[in-house]
């Protein structure tokens, strides 16, 4: 009792002191958010030694040739000293920070050169303020980055791969961007926006992963683009612009020829932004004329791009793009046609599942490409032993009639896992792999533990649950409404729509009710027009057709008398002899 009462003051102890709460809670959060946390860490180390290689080498005394310059030239360029460097024996010129050592289209003097020289000859050295004001703008930045991605509501689960891409897309732009200026055609800051590839990453976030992840990377490249110079507006509000109009454009595509149309329609824009830039900070168009061809050929070569890209980015990071589902959802794919032919009523229930979860999601504003999908694929376990399932069988023979109702409804429940297994093996998306895992959930099979529960009262529901979990997604709950509803609907007689309504609404609640609705974000408002949705479809489906005149009931026709068929071949056969 001693040792109870101690530990029981020591939990209130550890309660009330708010250090060991704070410090519980860090570490629990750090435990489960350690990837995205290295990855943050290992991104800001890698984009920092980008900032110190260009602090050492672009941010130096000098970044020009004197073998450019004479004494008498007329300058095509304005220099202007970055450091104050003082004078010395060997060269008794002082240099001021921010003085015009030369301006472009005057003359250069003979103090002028002597500067010029002195900036040359001055050896070369880190300004370790301009170092740290970057690192600490790019932490702010990191910071955000990080918060927004994980508080923002995505309607997902955000796997690593997502903020992985990310991040080696942003070391990209921000190399690019650092660099590019030290290339002879990108001193001017309209030349830049040429160089910058931030609208090809932004139609390939888009495309992969949506357009609010697309959203919130634009915005990031953008302020990197801005800290990664000398806090140019131009470059900062061109790729600001461009990303943004990259995610409009591309975020409702369904065909990949369209991404030609993309380039096309953002070139259009870049130079829509070109020209509001150029009246904007009172520049000359004559001057810029190869910069604003530049930035049209960097749109629609972005739209080139990422048509290369994708399809690769989408094999290697396995994700869900609507390419990749409009591509699965052909039905002329192997495994369908196998399907087909190897388990008919799976295959027709599949594409009856397949169409009421589409229209479903398409109501209630989830996805219905994933949905369609998932209706395609989520029975593609039951390929290997098609015939223990009733929509399969042939004539009057039903295996269950023959097997242990333990026994059988293993089988039944193994078509989950084996499924899993042939989506897995076939580089299925994960959200796939997730319908098909979660179509059942973890109910119970009520037919074969009620059959079973006859002969042992003792079994437990549990020995007959499907081994699943509930759905976590809105499209992958509606795709396992859509599976007990078409399946049941069969057995239902006179499916006039009063009658589907009250069927479908008892099936819908008993999945409520079972808790099977609990881990994914449906409303009431949603599972209303689910119904109306499933309505809607099968009674489309069940519809009365009216009977033909001449129509005759197969079951209605009697066999031939023998007598009379006995007649008429010997009527045929003295006609043969005549």
């Amino acid at each position: 009792m001693k040792n109870k009462n101690k530990n029981t003051e020591k939990k209130n102890s550890e309660k009330k002191n708010p250090v060991s709460v704070f410090l519980k809670s860090a570490g629990h959060y750090i435990k489960t958010k350690y990837p995205f946390l290295l990855l943050l860490f290992f991104g800001y180390v890698a984009i920092t030694a980008l900032v110190f290689a260009k602090v050492t080498t672009s941010e130096t005394v000098a970044n020009f040739s004197i073998n450019d310059f004479e004494i008498g030239q007329i300058a095509d360029r304005t220099i202007i000293a970055e450091k104050s460097i003082p004078a010395d024996d060997a060269n008794p010129v002082t240099i001021i920070a921010g003085e015009k050592i030369i301006k472009k289209g005057f003359e250069i003097t003979e103090e002028s050169y002597a500067k010029l020289k002195k900036m040359i000859a001055s050896p070369l050295y880190i300004d370790y303020r301009a170092f740290a004001n970057k690192i600490l703008y790019l932490l702010v930045i990191a910071i955000m980055y990080y918060l927004l991605f994980l508080l923002l509501p995505f309607k997902r689960v955000i796997k690593l791969q997502e903020p992985l891409l990310q991040v080696f897309f942003l070391l990209i732009v921000f190399f690019a961007a650092s660099f590019g200026s030290k290339l002879p055609f990108c001193v001017n800051p309209y030349a830049l926006c040429m160089i910058i590839p931030a609208s090809l990453f932004a139609m390939i976030i888009t495309i992969l992963y949506g357009q609010a992840s697309a959203v919130l990377f634009s915005f990031v490249m953008a302020f990197a683009v801005l800290g990664s110079g000398n806090w140019e507006l131009v470059p900062f509000l061109f790729t600001l612009a461009s990303s943004l109009a990259s995610v409009a454009i591309v975020r409702k595509v369904e065909r990949r020829i369209d991404l030609v149309f993309a380039g096309i329609m953002l070139a259009l824009c870049n130079m829509v932004f070109f020209m509001l830039l150029i009246v904007i900070f009172n520049e000359t168009f004559t001057a810029n004329a190869k910069f604003f061809i530049g930035g049209i050929a960097n749109g629609f070569i972005s739209g080139i791009l990422t048509l290369g890209f994708l399809t690769p980015l989408e094999y290697m990071l396995n994700s869900a793009s609507v390419f990749r589902l409009m591509d699965l959802s052909d039905t002329n794919a192997a495994l369908l046609k196998k399907m087909c032919i190897t388990a008919s009523g799976t295959y027709q229930h599949s594409m009856m599942v397949s169409q009421l979860a589409e229209f479903a999601c398409r109501e209630i504003g989830a996805n219905p490409l994933v949905a369609r999908v998932g209706g395609y694929y989520h029975d593609i376990g039951k390929m290997d032993q098609s015939e223990y399932f009733v929509e399969n069988k042939q004539g009057d023979t039903e295996k269950h009639n023959d097997i242990n109702p333990t026994l059988y409804a293993t089988v039944i429940k193994s078509h989950v896992k084996k499924g899993v297994e042939k989506a897995r093996q076939m580089h299925l998306p994960q959200v796939i792999i997730d319908v098909i895992a979660e179509h059942h959930g973890n109910s119970v099979i009520q037919y074969f533990y009620n059959e079973a529960k006859e002969k042992d009262p003792t079994l437990s529901p549990e020995d007959f649950a499907y081994p699943g979990v509930p759905p976590t997604s809105k499209e992958s709950a509606v795709v396992m409404l859509a599976d007990t509803v078409e399946a049941a609907c069969h057995t239902l007689k006179n499916p006039s729509i009063p009658r589907l309504e009250v069927f479908i609404t008892t099936l819908i609640n008993a999945k409520i009710e079972a808790h099977q609705l609990d881990n994914c974000e449906l409303t009431y408002r949603d599972i209303t027009k689910i119904k109306e949705a499933f309505v809607q479809i099968l009674a489309g489906f069940y519809h009365s057709r009216i009977e033909y005149p001449d129509q005759q009931d197969p079951d209605a026709q009697t066999a031939p008398n023998p007598a009379q068929a006995a007649k008429e071949k010997e009527k045929d056969k003295e006609k043969e002899k005549k």
